[in-house]
């Protein structure tokens, strides 16, 4: 029986010159656990809000066509109705989350169906996400990740057969990535829940999904089992979709004769060790770089950081941390959400001060720093760009620094980088209506534009599509030259390969881990203790060989002396290119 169907579904928006949603179809079946993958813009989330009646009941617009959720006309139904059979968590998860507390939020939905049993039925919820101990906190005191896991108990605590996530891990450190998915797939497997995902991560949706489909363009292209759509290396390229790199591996090494031409190319790990199993792998040497001698550029002495509670003991985040950051270093924090790492930027660049130690910037206090002075020392870029904005267009807010400090030659400087970060075109628009990409590189034009010896990245690639994460990394790894000392706080694994020289690691406001990327990503109980995620390239050579450490697609593949072979045997350039990411 069909759990969810979407019959020649066609919707335009107000205003729209052209339909979002063209004559889309789908079949959900019961207890099906579907990834809807596709470029940014093709109409996922449009879909998506069609099946829980957004569209047509609050977002108003043309809807030709028919959409059922468990045999019942979704724009005909009636609201309340439609949430006893279909549940939805939205990518910014935090607007739908309304309640003081864990329990009260958890339970809310029931207590407005007038359930008497509301109370029991948020605690459930809150069991089957891992939030039960946490019942009695205030939401504000929850990491991202278990926010996230909030807004699915909020979801599923009226039982919906259907429940649908719009990005769920796009927020996520990889440990409460992992947790989010291991609930949905106990939801699924253990409940017989319908689950229905829309997401760019294909890692997950091998190890969790049993089918995944493709829309663009508005419509759903194909819609295959997971792992035989993963293959599907060419279309998914094509929307922008990342395709597993284990796979691209392999059918380059099909194209050079290194496994035979009708070999079924693998989407995981496991299956990766199995297909390269017999081939030839050497791994490569890694160049050890030592580590810096320089001057330090941020100290911090015995830093205790604590933050106030309403009820209960402070939050401890910090006793007495020692740290010091050189100058010339590219340094990555890493580590669970909650961890720290948005504290200590804060402490860097003087938004915090510690209850008692000490933070210094090229030796100087920053308690003894004014705005003025710490501003010119270091410039932190949030996580959410919007907030890098303040004037009615790019090109304001990039010369608004300068011109406050009396720079003679600040519209100069602003067209130089304006034109570094591909926004000229965009000079006049108001950052904040910008698409996420924009804003992303716009808001690292506003961080650099005084040219600051320390500049702070607070998760960078967050929140983005494959394609527009892949050009932000490549900037982020190209401001060398431009600012002396960079320290970037992320989730984004193949980011710190790009990037770091140096990986610090955190975890409950403690440094456990601090070396070079490879040796962080080697040390299983640093892995393990900060839940972390080596990117999925390194793991594959670490399953072949427990002495590789390959951070990219084409490091993996020179390990193969046949591949290596075939690249200098005769014009092959251009082929690898088209048949490897190097991201």
């Amino acid at each position: 029986m069909s759990a969810v169907t979407l019959t020649d579904v066609t919707f335009t928006y107000p205003g729209a010159t052209a339909p979002t949603l063209r004559h889309a179809s789908l079949d959900v079946a019961e207890g099906e656990f579907l990834a809807i993958m596709g470029a940014n813009g093709c109409g996922k989330s449009t879909l998506c809000k069609t099946m829980n009646g957004l569209i047509p009941q609050f977002i108003v617009g043309d809807l030709e066509g028919e959409v059922t959720v468990s045999g019942v006309s979704v724009p005909s139904a009636r609201i309340g109705e439609l949430a006893r059979r279909i549940g939805y968590v939205y990518q910014d998860f935090e607007n739908q989350i309304v309640r003081p507390t864990v329990i009260d939020e958890a339970s809310f939905s029931c207590l407005n169906f007038a359930l008497e049993d509301y109370l029991e039925r948020g605690m459930r919820a809150l069991e089957l996400c891992g939030l039960a101990d946490r019942a009695d906190s205030y939401v504000w005191q929850l990491s991202g990740g278990q926010k996230h896991l909030l807004a699915l108990a909020g979801a599923i605590a009226l039982e919906p057969d259907v429940i649908v996530l719009d990005e769920p891990v796009a927020q996520l450190d990889p440990y409460h990535a992992d947790q989010t998915y291991r609930v949905l797939r106990e939801l699924n497997e253990k409940y017989g829940k319908t689950i229905i995902v829309i997401e760019h991560h294909t890692d997950f949706i091998a190890e969790y999904c049993s089918t995944a489909a493709l829309m663009a363009d508005g419509a759903i292209q194909w819609k295959l089992p997971a792992h035989s759509a993963l293959r599907r290396i060419d279309d998914l390229a094509a929307s922008d979709v990342h395709p597993p790199q284990i796979a691209l591996a392999a059918r380059e090494l099909v194209r050079v004769g290194a496994l035979p031409d009708q070999t079924q190319l693998p989407t995981t790990v496991e299956e990766g060790a199995r297909t390269f199993w017999g081939v030839p792998f050497v791994p490569r040497g890694r160049e050890h770089v030592p580590a810096s001698t320089a001057e330090p550029a941020i100290s911090f002495r015995d830093v205790h950081v604590s933050y106030r509670s309403v009820k209960g003991e402070p939050h401890q985040v910090f006793r007495g941390l020692d740290l010091d950051i050189r100058r010339g270093e590219k340094v990555a924090l890493v580590g669970a959400n909650g961890a720290g790492k948005s504290t200590l930027m804060k402490l860097m660049c003087g938004l915090l001060k510690p209850q008692s130690g000490e933070v210094l910037l090229e030796g100087v206090r920053t308690r003894d720093l004014g705005p003025d002075e710490l501003s010119g020392k270091v410039s932190l870029v949030y996580q959410n760009p919007e907030q890098m904005f303040i004037k009615d267009s790019i090109r304001g807010d990039v010369e608004f620094a300068m011109r406050a400090r009396g720079v003679p030659d600040a519209a100069e400087r602003a067209g130089a980088l304006l034109e570094r970060f591909r926004l000229t075109e965009l000079a006049e628009r108001d950052g904040r209506l910008l698409s996420g990409g924009q804003m992303r590189r716009a808001s690292l034009a506003v961080g650099i534009a005084l040219d600051p010896p320390i500049l702070l990245l607070d998760e960078p690639t967050a929140n983005l599509d494959i394609g527009t994460r892949q050009e932000i990394t490549r900037l982020v790894a190209d401001l060398s030259g431009v600012t002396d000392t960079v320290v970037i706080a992320t989730h984004d694994m193949q980011l710190v390969c790009q990037f770091a020289d140096r990986v610090v690691v955190l975890t409950d406001g403690e440094v456990i881990g601090d070396a070079a990327p490879d040796e962080v990503f080697m040390d299983e109980d640093v892995v393990a203790r900060s839940g972390i995620r080596p990117p999925e390239i390194f793991q594959m050579g670490r399953a072949l060989d427990c002495r590789a450490a390959c951070y990219t697609l084409e490091e993996f593949l020179g390990c193969f002396p046949a591949w290596v072979a075939a690249q200098g045997a005769g014009g092959e350039k251009d082929k690898r290119d088209e048949g490897t990411d190097r991201s």
